[in-house]
């Protein structure tokens, strides 16, 4: 039978329905790469804009930015609406020289020069009054929204205003710190590692699982284990970019040999200091695999429908050789 469950962050509900598996048509075409090493503008320095480079990554200014630094941020008011220029920075981090099209194949010491690598630019743009948020983020694989470039690369963005799906998180997280006088990603964890059914793997320092209420079938969630809680990632990182690399490429390793190399995107979940949320917010990365399309209910209700059980699939996920 379905079953609705909730998001204990954002009190957002999600269907577990199983019979949806059986429908073809949910499901996306597995990743394809076109471009050869030859015509491959990220193999031959083709690109200009270069802003950081360093221990085989580059950071390129977007040629297609959604944000430039041109025009200061001013808000104006248009009636109810409000207008406002599109400040701020948007980045290209090309993650290795080599002709690599999926971070899974990098070696665990590349992987955490590009985690490095975020950090870095994470601060620099946290210093530029005008920004309110940085998010680094991964497509890989058109039906993540990534082209069909055989060549490992993700993006930064710096911008002017808080998105609302983190400050919605933050409001979640900062209700129940007050109520419980207790961090609730403190919580969180403890009970995925009481439970354990939802683990896929464990380290010193760190914590990776499917997520109670998951949106997407194989979705998984990497966060650092209480001790090192910190709302930050660019600061909450430091020392831990090693095994969070070598985390990385276990789970990515898994998605390629265990669901036949899918799309995926993640996107690093992190709240500065400036949103006040130290106490009650941990900084987390979301792993989510393009295994099904969203359709006209999920656009119509903001509910998600995941086709297969999170228990399920963090124990096939525990189970796939990487």
């Amino acid at each position: 039978m379905p079953q609705l469950r909730k998001d204990p962050i954002v009190s957002r509900w999600v269907i577990v329905a199983t019979e949806r598996a059986r429908r073809s048509a949910a499901f996306v075409d597995p990743v394809k790469h076109e471009t050869s090493p030859e015509d491959c503008p990220f193999c031959h320095d083709r690109m200009s804009g270069e802003v950081y480079s360093g221990d085989g990554v580059k950071v390129l200014k977007d040629k297609t930015a959604f944000f430039t630094d041109a025009e200061p941020s001013t808000p104006r008011a248009n009636g109810l609406y409000q207008i406002s220029p599109s400040y701020g920075h948007h980045e290209l981090v090309v993650e290795s020289p080599e002709h690599i099209a999926n971070m899974a194949d990098l070696p665990a010491e590349q992987i955490g020069h590009v985690f490095r690598t975020y950090a870095l630019r994470m601060r620099h743009h946290e210093n530029d009054p005008l920004v309110k948020y940085v998010l680094a983020y991964k497509n890989y694989g058109v039906a993540a929204g990534s082209r069909s470039i055989g060549h490992a690369r993700s993006q930064i963005m710096a911008i002017p205003v808080v998105p609302v799906r983190l400050q919605d998180k933050i409001n979640g997280a900062k209700l129940y710190f007050d109520f419980h006088e207790r961090s609730l990603f403190v919580d969180l964890v403890r009970q995925e590692q009481k439970e354990a059914e939802r683990v896929v793997l464990e380290t010193d320092h760190f914590i990776a699982f499917c997520p109670f209420a998951a949106r997407f079938p194989f979705e998984v969630w990497i966060m650092p284990k209480p001790k090192h809680q910190h709302s930050d990632y660019s600061h909450g990182v430091e020392g831990l970019v090693p095994e969070l690399a070598g985390v990385m490429k276990t789970l990515l390793l898994k998605y390629k040999a265990g669901l036949n190399d899918p799309a995926y995107n993640f996107v690093i979940q992190s709240a500065p200091a400036s949103l006040g949320a130290e106490e009650c917010y941990c900084w987390h990365i979301e792993l989510l695999p393009r295994l099904t399309r969203v359709a006209g209910f999920e656009r119509g209700t903001g509910f998600y429908i995941n086709p297969i059980p999170p228990e399920m699939t963090a124990k096939f996920l525990r189970e796939v050789k990487a």
